[in-house]
Formats: structure tokens, C-alpha cells, sequence
């Protein structure tokens, strides 16, 4: 993984919104807009403008993390976890590997 892709990864990863996005979808795949915005008022009571959630959904998308699909009229959202996705995961054990043989 270069470094910019390292970046767009961190990136999407440091908001707490986006990582329960990530969870949502890993549970359910394919879920359109209104029902990544309507499981976040169902699970965390935050009502989320649909604007908002797209920017999040975006950010995600750019950062491989995950991958958008047509059914109909309405875009699918699930959860695209890559071998890259799991090296940067690796980049990071190795140093907390590291650490404890100190």
C-alpha cells in the first residue's frame, strides 16, 4: 500500500461515524442511503442528515473500504475489505509486536 492509500485509509478510519457505518455494513450488505441514514437513528438515537451520511459514504468509498452497486434506481453500499486493507492492519501490528518484546 503506498503512502497516500495509508492516508485515505487512517482518514476514513479516524471519525467514529464512519467506523459505525463500517460496522452497519459489515452486519448488513448492500444497504442504500436512507438505510445506512435510518440504522443510525435506530442504534444511536443521532439523526444524521443524508447529506451528511453520503459525504462519510464517500470518504469511505475513496478509501477502498467500501464499494457501491446499482439495484434499480438506488445505489448499494457494502463493506469491501481487501488484502491491501488487511497489510495496512499488519503495517500497524508490527509495531505493537515490536513493543512487547521490549
Amino acid at each position: 500500500m503506498t503512502d497516500d492509500q495509508l492516508d485515505l485509509l487512517f482518514k476514513a478510519l479516524a471519525d467514529s461515524t464512519r467506523r459505525r457505518i463500517i460496522d452497519r455494513l459489515s452486519k448488513q450488505p448492500a444497504q442504500s442511503l436512507f438505510e445506512v441514514c435510518a440504522a443510525s437513528v435506530a442504534e444511536d438515537g443521532v439523526a444524521l442528515s443524508r447529506q451528511t451520511v453520503s459525504q462519510h459514504l464517500a470518504v469511505l468509498e475513496k478509501a477502498g473500504l467500501i464499494e457501491t452497486t446499482w439495484k434499480g434506481r438506488t445505489k448499494a453500499h457494502s463493506l469491501s475489505i481487501t488484502s491491501d486493507h488487511i497489510k495496512a492492519s499488519m503495517w500497524l501490528t508490527q509495531y505493537a509486536e515490536e513493543r512487547d518484546q521490549t
